[in-house]
């Protein structure tokens, strides 16, 4: 791999295009080139210690693509993630149709394109969650989010490109640079600010007769282990490394459903607090399209040579909330923690 390439990494500013780039770093990688818009968050902060060659705003980058062809990588991270927006149109634009054109762009000129797709994608699971680019049709997302990243994904399948592309369907994601996403940030996040606020924690009563409270879930995936999913598709992988290897649809995930309690526990764990949960109950606008079980299936992208272990909730949770939230750092500030 060579250090020289040229790398595009649009949502470069965001939660996982920056702790992306700060990994990228870590390996040598500097000639980046950051797409985002930074509107009027502190998206800025998790850009600052970051190395990086230029930044441009996404809603320009379309018009200047063409001088970019001699990236070799594209990392197309950047869409509104937000599982509550209602503007179907804008989410159209921004995740679908703009997808299509970076897209479209790579492929013509030979540049990898690795994207986020989402577990989203799946609904409430009873069609199953596996990562293959047949049959997507199934699939029913529960809010536009979801179904702006599985248009794509449609898209993508019906124009055969899953031989040269990869999309990456990330599960729960949480971990340091987040604190930008207001009521998108993960639960560990928004609980450090509660609890150490008022010692407490307000988790959603079950609004499912077949769920106790607390006692549904989500798989969990701590972001530095999506980074390294992520950049394990950096560059085409050998012929017979397995199949379908070098393109498709992969889950990014730990491969384990923990419960909310299990996660709460592990974040007042990690305070040095007592235990001390609240819960109430769940928005009416929520409650015909949560997803009460999510588990990833890693089977794909083991098969395509990714190796090794996903850090467990506890230990991941600990890190997190000692050396980045208790600190107050972003990744790449001071020295790497562990």
């Amino acid at each position: 791999m060579s250090l020289a390439q040229k790398i595009i990494v649009t949502g470069g500013a965001g939660f996982i295009g920056s702790a992306v780039v700060w990994r990228l770093n870590e390996m040598g990688f500097d000639d980046i080139l950051i797409v985002d818009r930074m509107d009027r968050t502190d998206k800025w902060k998790n850009l600052a210690p970051l190395r990086f060659a230029d930044y441009i705003e996404a809603v320009d980058f379309l018009d200047f693509i063409d001088d970019y062809q001699d990236a070799e990588t594209i990392f197309h991270l950047g869409a509104c993630s937000s599982t509550t927006e209602t503007d179907a149109d804008f989410m159209l634009r921004n995740n679908f149709q703009y997808t299509k054109h970076v897209a479209e762009f790579a492929v013509t000129n030979g540049i990898r394109f690795i994207y986020a797709s989402s577990a989203a994608t799946y609904g409430d699971g009873s069609a199953g969650m596996e990562d293959v680019t047949e049959g997507l049709e199934r699939l029913r997302p529960l809010n536009v989010y979801g179904y702006s990243k599985h248009l794509f994904d449609q898209w993508a399948a019906r124009h055969g490109l899953f031989d040269r592309i990869v999309g990456l369907k990330y599960f729960n994601v949480f971990g340091p640079n987040e604190g930008h996403k207001g009521d998108m940030r993960s639960l560990v996040n928004k609980a450090f600010d509660q609890i150490r606020a008022t010692g407490s924690l307000q988790l959603f009563k079950s609004a499912d007769p077949g769920y106790k409270d607390g006692e549904f879930g989500r798989d969990f995936v701590y972001v530095k282990d999506a980074v390294d999913m992520t950049l394990h598709f950096m560059e085409p992988l050998a012929a017979g490394s397995g199949s379908d290897s070098t393109g498709g649809l992969f889950n990014v995930g730990s491969g384990r459903m923990n419960t909310w309690n299990t996660l709460a526990d592990a974040i007042f764990a990690a305070l040095d607090a007592p235990r001390n949960v609240e819960f109430i109950d769940m928005p009416e606008q929520l409650r015909d399209r949560y997803q009460y079980h999510t588990q990833a299936d890693l089977t794909r992208i083991r098969d395509a040579g990714y190796t090794a272990e996903t850090t467990p909730l506890d230990a991941a949770v600990q890190d997190y909330v000692r050396n980045y939230l208790v600190p107050g750092l972003h990744l790449g500030d001071g020295e790497e923690r562990e």
